[in-house]
């Protein structure tokens, strides 16, 4: 048995730690995936999620110092039964958008690792058996050092994850897992390979034949039968290449841009996901830069999902000499986790991707 604590107090520990630093890289992007949970389609638990950025900090925190605390045995009882706790509640809730299909991707480690909710349930209930060899063997959980080693490097790991925070919440994340990091060629990710797997689907087709009803099943063709057609179901077995970006577009009174805008030599991107939420102290370096580059030959454009009567306010407000396009929301929160933000791009590839507190830093 103390074999088996041993292991699992390691094997807790990393992961937990491993996670829980992944997530407080993108602190921004998980508070998203915690609004989803928390939306009236899946908790329905909406008062939370104008709280959810402070939540998801405080929960990956969390996350990241019970590791540390396993690992060098500060506090053991308290610890073991916080991670039970903790799991109990995410194996629950992966339970739940798995059996119920609400939400398509945990969040558990962020965009560096998607899992699917089967995936992350089955994870959860595999943590949950270790969880449980440490809540059985909790005796054999001993200090690495003395207590108030032990403390010191608790502390340090709290000190630690709170500087990381700050830092990633007034910048962009350390390190970029999305298809739209620094290097990342737009029209590329939106591509299809040639020879790439298409999805399979199964036709459930219904026809009364002289008074009954009865259902042929195709893979795509129409059957022939000499009967009435009644209905037809579509269960898709196999799933198709999609490709990393599958929903971008850059739309102005209904008509997509993204083709052309991505091949221009020179493009500075303003993104706004949603304008009444944006820092509007920053649209006044905003229109510094944007009109530096404007003077340096870059076409300048704007993005939010958020309507024309609001976009033309701010750009009269700011005397911006730009106009806004349109594009989803979602969309806008995977390109950059600041609202606002600025890209330059060349032909489709980013160059250079700014957090609203660093457009000073921009080249052009």
């Amino acid at each position: 048995m103390k074999f088996l604590v041993g292991v699992s107090r390691v094997f807790v520990g990393i992961l937990f730690i491993i996670s829980g630093l992944i997530k407080l890289n993108d602190p921004v992007g998980f508070s998203f995936k915690l609004e989803e949970y928390f939306s009236v389609g899946v908790l329905n638990m909406p008062f939370f999620e104008p709280h959810a950025l402070s939540i998801s900090i405080v929960v990956v925190i969390v996350e990241i110092l019970l590791g540390i605390m396993l690992l060098v045995g500060y506090r053991p009882k308290l610890t073991v039964y916080s991670l039970l706790g903790m799991i109990i509640f995410f194996t629950f809730l992966t339970f739940y958008s798995f059996y119920f299909n609400k939400v398509t991707d945990c969040g558990c480690f962020g965009d560096a690792i998607k899992l699917t909710p089967f995936q992350s349930f089955i994870k959860d209930v595999i943590l949950l058996f270790y969880i449980l060899l440490l809540f059985f063997g909790l005796k054999h959980i001993k200090p690495l050092f003395n207590f108030n080693v032990t403390r010191g490097v608790v502390l340090l790991g709290l000190l630690a994850c709170v500087l990381f925070a700050n830092y990633v919440l007034n910048h962009l994340p350390v390190k970029d897992f999305r298809p739209y990091k620094i290097g990342a060629n737009i029209t590329e990710g939106m591509s299809v390979p040639e020879g790439a797997p298409e999805p399979i689907f199964d036709y459930e087709w219904k026809f009364n034949v002289n008074g009954e009803e009865k259902i042929y099943v195709t893979q795509g063709d129409y059957p022939s039968v000499d009967g009435e057609y009644v209905s037809v179901e579509t269960t898709e077995v196999q799933k198709g290449y999609e490709p990393p970006i599958h929903d971008f577009t850059i739309e102005k009174d209904g008509e997509d841009f993204a083709s052309s805008l991505l091949q221009e030599d020179k493009l500075v991107m303003v993104i706004a996901y949603d304008l009444a939420k944006s820092n509007y102290d920053a649209f006044t370096a905003i229109k510094t830069v944007t009109d530096k580059a404007i003077a340096k030959g870059y076409k300048v454009i704007g993005m939010s999902a958020s309507n024309g009567d609001f976009t033309s306010q701010i750009v009269k407000k700011y005397n911006l000499d730009f106009s806004f396009y349109f594009t989803d929301e979602t969309a806008l929160k995977t390109v950059v986790r600041s609202n606002p933000a600025v890209l330059v791009l060349e032909k489709g590839t980013i160059k250079q991707k700014v957090h609203y507190n660093d457009v000073d830093d921009l080249k052009f």
